[in-house]
Formats: structure tokens, C-alpha cells, sequence
């Protein structure tokens, strides 16, 4: 149960953020540097949850991996 709740909050996470950037497309306040990382981070977290088919990681993963992803490409085009 405490898994499950704090997959879901991590993941949803990014939603405000990624709804507020698409929105303003204001990206002065997120850094590049560590978006970069994040998004690659989960996106090795995502491969290591298809490697061990363990598909609560590989849920979780993918849909950070997207949201984040999208924060991502919104302050690469909105520079």
C-alpha cells in the first residue's frame, strides 16, 4: 500500500508542471541540466522495469518518462 501510494504521487507529480508549461509555455524557472537528468533517469528506470517485467515500475515509469519528457521538450523549444 505505501508502494503503491508513493508511486502514484511521484508519478503524478510532474502533471502540474507539465500542464502549467504547456499552458504558459514559461520554462525560465525549470533548469535544463536537471530536467535532462531526470528524464533519462526514469527513462533507465523505465528499461530496467521491462528487463525484470515488473510492470508496476514499468506503468509508473512510463507515464513519468512522458510528463517529464514533455516538461523537457517545452524548455528546449521555449528557450
Amino acid at each position: 500500500m505505501i508502494g503503491t501510494l508513493a508511486a502514484v504521487l511521484t508519478t503524478l507529480a510532474f502533471l502540474p508542471q507539465a500542464i502549467k508549461t504547456i499552458k504558459t509555455k514559461d520554462t525560465s524557472g525549470i533548469s535544463l541540466v536537471m530536467y535532462s537528468m531526470q528524464v533519462i533517469g526514469i527513462f533507465l528506470w523505465l528499461l530496467h522495469g521491462l528487463n525484470i517485467q515488473d510492470m508496476p515500475l514499468i506503468m509508473a515509469n512510463s507515464i513519468s518518462f512522458v510528463l517529464s519528457g514533455t516538461i523537457l521538450i517545452c524548455k528546449i523549444r521555449y528557450k
